[in-house]
C-alpha cells in the first residue's frame, strides 16, 4: 500500500521552496542539495539538470539532484553532483530511496552516458566501483573561542598565532574582487584552469548571507589570502581558496582560517567542514596539522559504456604535460581560456 503511493516528479521553479525546506529538515542532505545549483549548473556552466525527488501523500520524502555532463575530454556522465563535493540521494524513506535510484538508472540508460556517478559522503552501494581519492574533514566547533584555539595542534597554532604578530587583519568582503585575483593567481601557479568569475558573483547573489568571503591583509592593506564558504545548518563551509605568494611567509593561510572558525564560535555555528583533499596532497596534510580527521568520500559509480572509474583530477599522469603549460600562460590568457575548460570537469 504504501509504495503504491509513493511517486517521483521533476523539481519545477514553483517547487523549489517545498525542495529546499526539505533539504534544510533532512540529515542526510547538503548544502550542495540546495535548489539554486540547480540553476548555477545550468546559467554558469550550461549543464542540463534533473532534480528527481520522490512524494509520498503530498510531501516531499526524498530527493536527488543530477546534472548531465557532455565532454569531448572526459566523456559523457550523469553526475550528482558536478563542482560540488558532496551529493547522491537525500533521504530516510527507504522505498522513496530505491525508486529515485531506479529512475536514475533509467535515466542514465536513456541518455546513453558512460557512467552515473554519487558524490556520496556515506556508501550506499558497495558492490559498485568507487573513487578512493578523496577524503573530507570535519570537526564541531567549541562554545568558547578559546577552546578551539587550544584544541589546534601545538605547532599549527604556533602558525596562527604568528599570523597575529604580523598583524594581519581578516574583513568580510560585500564582493569577489579580491578573492577572485588571489584565487585565479592560485590556480594557475597549480596549473589548474579557474572557474569564471562570474561563478563566484552568482554564489554571493543567489546565497546571500550563507556565501561568504574572508580576506587577509597585511598591515599595509595588501591582500594575502581570502575564502569563499557557505553556511548551512550549523556548519561552516570553506570551500574556495586563494593567495599571494607572500601569504606562507606571513602565515595569512593559517590566520585566515583561524579567523573563520573565531567569527563561526562567535555567531553560534557548531561544525567546521574544512572540504574534501586528495589523498596524500599538501591541502590534506594541511587540514590534518589542525587536528581535524580524515573521512573518506564514498564516491560510487555505475559504469554503462566504460571499464573503469573516470579519473578527472590533476593527479593523473595524463594530465601532467596540460599543467606544465598551463602554469606558463599569462594570468589574462589563463582566466579567459579557462572557463572553456574547466566546465568539463565538474
Amino acid at each position: 500500500m504504501q509504495a503504491a503511493e509513493l511517486t517521483v516528479h521533476t523539481l519545477t521553479a514553483d517547487e523549489r521552496p517545498q525542495w529546499d525546506a526539505f533539504v534544510q529538515a533532512c540529515p542526510q542532505a547538503s548544502f550542495f542539495h540546495l535548489s539554486a545549483w540547480q540553476e548555477l549548473i545550468e546559467e554558469v556552466f550550461r549543464h542540463r539538470t534533473r532534480y528527481l525527488y520522490a512524494r509520498r501523500a503530498g510531501q516531499i520524502v526524498a530527493v536527488l539532484p543530477l546534472a548531465e555532463v557532455k565532454s569531448r575530454l572526459f566523456g559523457h556522465a550523469l553526475s550528482s553532483l558536478p563542482f560540488c563535493v558532496y551529493g547522491g540521494i537525500a533521504g530516510e524513506d527507504a522505498a522513496a530511496v530505491a525508486l529515485l535510484e531506479a529512475e536514475a538508472e533509467a535515466l542514465a540508460r536513456s541518455l546513453g552516458v558512460q557512467h552515473l556517478e554519487y558524490r556520496n559522503r556515506v556508501a550506499r552501494h558497495p558492490e559498485w566501483p568507487r573513487q578512493a581519492l578523496y577524503a573530507t574533514f570535519r570537526k564541531e566547533i567549541l562554545p568558547a573561542v578559546d577552546d578551539n584555539l587550544q584544541a589546534i595542534p601545538r605547532k599549527q597554532r604556533a602558525m596562527v598565532r604568528k599570523g597575529i604578530k604580523n598583524g594581519l587583519r581578516a574583513q568580510f568582503d560585500d564582493d569577489v574582487e579580491r578573492f577572485f585575483a588571489l584565487y585565479a593567481g592560485n590556480v594557475l601557479r597549480h596549473g589548474t584552469p579557474a572557474l569564471p568569475k562570474r561563478y563566484f558573483a552568482r554564489l554571493r547573489e543567489r546565497f546571500g548571507a550563507d556565501c561568504e568571503v574572508l580576506t587577509v591583509t597585511d598591515p599595509a592593506g595588501r591582500a594575502l589570502s581570502s575564502v569563499l564558504g557557505f553556511r548551512f545548518r550549523g556548519e561552516v563551509l570553506p570551500y574556495y581558496a586563494g593567495d599571494d605568494p607572500a601569504a606562507r611567509e606571513l602565515a595569512a593561510n593559517d590566520f585566515k582560517y583561524w579567523e573563520l572558525m573565531r567569527h563561526a564560535c562567535e555567531r553560534g555555528d557548531r561544525l567546521f567542514d574544512y572540504g574534501r583533499s586528495k589523498l596524500g596532497s599538501g591541502p590534506y596534510a594541511f587540514k590534518k596539522n589542525w587536528g581535524f580527521e580524515p573521512a573518506a568520500l564514498a564516491y560510487e559509480y555505475r559504469l554503462y559504456k566504460r571499464d573503469s572509474v573516470p579519473q578527472n583530477n590533476p593527479m593523473n599522469p595524463k594530465y601532467r604535460a596540460f599543467i606544465a603549460l598551463w602554469r606558463r600562460l599569462p594570468l589574462p590568457v589563463a582566466n579567459a581560456l579557462g572557463p572553456h575548460i574547466v566546465r568539463n570537469l565538474g
